[in-house]
């Protein structure tokens, strides 16, 4: 359209009329130090229903869906893509249930903070911000990376499927907190470490199965959900090994099994309830009333007992079942043998040595539970 001269611009059809006539013939209006069109002279009113309809996106930053050249995903339309394929995923065993409820309680906050029906190029730097700010107020750092951490895994996902053309921008201000700043949160917290004298008070105090859980946990460096998820046919009592893949990265563990452990379990084993389905059959532990102990929560039965217990004997600080393997690792680690500590606790270092080991002596393993044993056990009669 050709320029038309200052004194044929048209004047404002009022006062309060909030653009102005440009000389290349459209009303428009500076916003953020950028200038926007929104209709020709002749059709003024039509200009300002634009204007008024683009306007918060425009004050914010943002493109106005009208202008968007291809129609981009709302948050919706991604947490349900993402939640879909990570869904399959974990039916075919390759997430595990625990990780799918993490991602799908993320996409829960994102939508309730952001709007379902937000655009993905609607959510801007300061807006990332904002949310970490808002978690951060209710929760400690390293549960405030975490969902940080998987927020990203959400967004990140947009792009390598092609929803967004490039990389969502995050901005300074969400950030996983650094690593001095987590470690000095677990300094405040206290070591996540029983000793000696508190875990024997806790195996004598603990009634079946929590003792034989207890015992297992110690012995082989196993979790909540390894001991919820232990199945009879690995643990072989006349034998005595565990051999269990570590649900998290399955890396196959072989531990040898102590008396102490082995005699309780066989304890629990007698007057171990029916299973109540078919599933649960197979399982070591199950509930009084037959159901399986692995609920995919953050308050899993075993952390409610374990938390009931541990403050019946008023065992304080930082610790709970999980400080099982925290305790195994540190006290397994004076034996001098990092590399078959690894192999009892699931780890893989990623290291070329660990891509060319196919196997570590039972001698090696056996020193290692031997060691952890000594340690809480010694002399002491138990």
């Amino acid at each position: 359209m050709r320029q038309s001269t200052k004194s044929s611009r048209p004047r404002k059809p009022h006062p309060d009329f909030p653009l102005f006539a440009h000389a290349n013939g459209q009303w428009a209006k500076k916003v953020r130090g950028k200038i926007h069109f929104f209709g020709v002279w002749a059709c003024p009113q039509k200009s300002v229903d634009r204007w008024l309809d683009e306007k918060d996106d425009l004050l914010a930053g943002r493109i106005p869906r009208s202008r968007l050249a291809v129609q981009v995903p709302t948050l919706r339309d991604l947490c349900n893509a993402f939640l879909t394929t990570k869904a399959n995923l974990r039916d075919s065993g390759e997430l595990s249930v625990h990780t799918w409820n993490d991602y799908h309680n993320v996409c829960e906050h994102l939508i309730k903070t952001f709007g379902p029906d937000r655009l993905l190029t609607d959510v801007l730097p300061e807006d990332f911000a904002a949310l970490r700010a808002k978690w951060s107020e209710k929760w400690g750092f390293v549960r405030v990376g975490n969902m940080i951490n998987k927020a990203r895994i959400v967004f990140n996902y947009a792009y390598k499927n092609g929803s967004i053309d490039r990389p969502m921008r995050y901005g300074e201000g969400f950030k996983r907190p650094s690593r001095k700043v987590l470690r000095l949160a677990r300094a405040e917290k206290g070591p996540r470490l029983f000793e000696a004298a508190e875990l024997r008070r806790i195996i004598k105090a603990a009634s079946q199965p929590m003792k034989s859980m207890f015992l297992l946990a110690i012995n082989c460096a196993l979790g909540n959900s390894d001991v919820s998820n232990m199945r009879m046919k690995c643990l072989n009592l006349e034998s005595r090994w565990m051999t269990y893949p570590r649900g998290k990265t399955g890396v196959m563990r072989r531990c040898p099994l102590w008396n102490e452990t082995i005699k309780v379990i066989k304890e629990w084993i007698k007057q171990r309830p029916v299973p109540k389905n078919e599933a649960n059959v197979d399982l070591v532990f199950v509930t009084a009333k037959g159901d399986s102990w692995a609920k995919q929560t953050s308050d899993n039965p075993v952390s409610k007992e374990t938390r009931k217990l541990l403050d019946k004997l008023e065992i304080k600080g930082n610790r709970n079942f999980y400080a099982l393997r925290h305790t195994f690792e540190t006290v397994a680690g004076e034996s001098q043998d990092q590399v078959a500590v690894n192999a009892i606790m699931g780890h893989d270092d990623g290291s070329m040595a660990s891509v060319y080991r196919e196997r570590i002596s039972d001698e090696r393993l056996l020193a290692v539970a031997e060691h952890v044993r000594q340690w809480l056990f010694g002399n002491v009669d138990h």
